[in-house]
């Protein structure tokens, strides 16, 4: 059987052209030209059983025909609408008896047959209007030439056709489940857990069948090409995960995935001419499809909370490359859970643990009126990000290491609230403190350089000499050493390195001194110290506190030193 193009019924091929003949699956031509894939591709020619892909403009009509030369054969035909709705009509003219195929010799010439068909529209035999894959199935059709009429009115589109006269032993499609629903076991705040029942085609046939998901925000979709339509050309393949992991696609800024251009053969239909003219692109949309092999339970993560997406699944023969759709689905994520709003009062230092890469929202309402707000914020481990907005407008955005203040013009009866994100490496703790009382200062102040230096020419068998600096306001100063094994290295030392953790944390035998110390002059805001009364050859961990007005220390970054084993 073929399938051919032809804007006209009567419209004859060019003089002196050689005459084509309806191929047959026992032809030579047909072995031939199956082999080449361009020949069907840049041609509207079909053979019996194969599948076409072709293109429409809107309101511009197109026509295609194939012969069935015996009378009472099997006949499938299958209308597959890309990205718009199609009407399409299928009608079918009687033969001329001598290209019935009844008498002896070839077929007739393409020319010759098409010569002896009447101008008069044939015996109508199906037609369907939407964007639905359509079937028209008959166990027994009459001999004759059949024409298949399209059309778009909506707007220029891909569609794609099927017809064979074997439909009992082809099956290029795959087979559905009995219930072709895909189900939703689970549901959370991020994520989605999918489950179906397996193609019949893959479990009893033992044909290779892959299933591909889908997933956007907008609806749900009939077929594969209308997903790959809406994707442009070059995110229209995603490769599989690796074996027991589920590929999560939503890990971007606009939706999750990053595409891999090279990681897939299957295209889109937009394609650059073969004139050099590339297609424009298109602007990114939120449509990802992702192929996981032929496992039949599957959990998108890193979905956005609250979030209604639609999920589709196609099992797709590999053999063929043709694929059938499940009934879709689609569901809505789970609300972000509710943040607990803490209430800040005035010069009170409040502490605050935050999960990793997770976030805290802190609330002041001064209740009095104000002309500055003053917000300290002691980070003890590692950074953190803090926003502060005054009745809904941002007025800072930080991300805060160590101790920082900021002070923000007051406003009356004004409502401040504040948002503290977390570190992505671990959990976050911090010390805040917010007063409209400028001279009220919790904390003390620290210069830039935290780190305490020790001097290798002074260091003895018993003791070391440290220095570190301070600032030109006047604080106290307490240092502390504590004995380590030789193994003791700098990761150790990192665990321990939480600043708000204050002298009285620490054992009295470990305490070496306090004192106070300022500077007027900032660039001689340094002091030194001598430790005595060590070991030969034993390492020590040195931590020096500031103590504020308040009462509230701040760590330094220790210092692991050695004593001289020989003197």
């Amino acid at each position: 059987m073929l399938l051919l193009h032809c804007p006209l019924l009567l419209l004859l091929l060019p003089l002196g052209s050689r005459p084509q003949k309806f191929p047959t699956r026992d032809e030579e031509l047909f072995q031939m030209q199956i082999r080449d894939k361009a020949f069907f591709h840049d041609s509207s020619v079909i053979p019996d059983g194969a599948e076409i892909s072709s293109f429409l403009f809107r309101d511009t009509p197109k026509r295609y025909f194939f012969v069935v030369e015996e009378d009472n054969t099997p006949l499938a035909v299958t209308v597959t609408p890309c990205d718009a709705p199609l009407e399409w009509k299928l009608s079918v003219q009687e033969l001329p008896e001598e290209a019935s195929g009844e008498g002896s010799g070839d077929p007739e010439p393409l020319e010759q047959q098409k010569q002896q068909i009447t101008s008069e529209e044939g015996t109508e035999l199906f037609s369907y209007k939407g964007n639905d894959v359509e079937y028209f199935v008959s166990s027994s059709s009459p001999s004759g030439l059949y024409q298949l009429d399209l059309l778009s009115t909506e707007k220029d589109t891909h569609f794609k056709v099927y017809a064979t006269t074997t439909p009992e032993s082809d099956q290029p499609y795959p087979e559905l489940p009995y219930d072709p629903r895909i189900d939703v076991t689970s549901l959370g705040r991020t994520t989605v857990t999918l489950a179906w029942k397996p193609s019949p085609t893959a479990s009893l046939l033992k044909q290779p069948i892959q299933y591909c998901i889908v997933i956007n925000k907008e609806h749900n979709f009939k077929s594969l090409c209308a997903v790959e339509a809406k994707l442009s050309s070059d995110d229209a393949f995603m490769m599989a995960p690796k074996p027991g992991l589920d590929f999560s696609p939503f890990d971007f800024a606009h939706f999750g995935f990053p595409v891999d251009n090279n990681s897939g053969k299957e295209r889109g239909f937009l394609k650059s001419s073969k004139f050099g003219r590339q297609t424009p692109s298109k602007p990114r949309v939120d449509l990802h499809k992702v192929c996981i092999g032929n496992k039949n339970i599957f959990t998108v993560s890193d979905l956005k909370p609250d979030t209604q997406y639609y999920f589709d699944m196609f099992a797709v023969n590999t053999n063929t490359n043709m694929s059938t759709a499940y009934v879709g689905t689609f569901a809505r994520t789970k609300e972000e859970a509710k943040q607990k709003t803490v209430e800040l009062k005035d010069g009170k230092v409040t502490d605050v643990f935050i999960k990793r890469k997770g976030a805290k929202f802190l609330r002041f309402a001064p209740v009095s009126s104000h002309q500055k707000v003053t917000f300290s914020v002691h980070s003890c481990l590692d950074a953190v990000q803090i926003q502060v907005r005054r009745d809904g407008k941002l007025l800072l955005s930080q991300s805060v290491e160590g101790v920082r203040q900021f002070q923000l013009r007051g406003k009356v009866k004004a409502k401040y609230l504040i948002r503290l994100k977390g570190s992505k490496k671990g959990a976050s703790m911090l010390k805040i403190l917010a007063t409209t009382r400028p001279n009220k200062q919790s904390f003390p102040s620290l210069p830039e350089d935290t780190r305490i230096k020790a001097f290798d020419k002074l260091r003895t068998c018993s003791s070391v000499t440290v220095a570190w600096l301070g600032t030109q306001e006047r604080n106290k100063f307490c240092i502390y050493k504590r004995e380590v094994d030789d193994s003791y290295n700098e990761e150790q030392k990192k665990r321990e390195q939480n600043q708000c953790l204050g002298p009285d944390t620490r054992k009295k035998s470990e305490k070496v001194l306090c004192k106070y110390f300022h500077s007027q002059n900032i660039q001689k805001a340094v002091t030194t110290e001598t430790i005595r009364g060590l070991q030969p050859g034993k390492s020590y961990l040195l931590d020096v506190y500031v103590i504020g007005h308040g009462g509230h220390s701040v760590k330094y970054q220790s210092k692991l030193v050695k004593t001289r084993k020989f003197c």
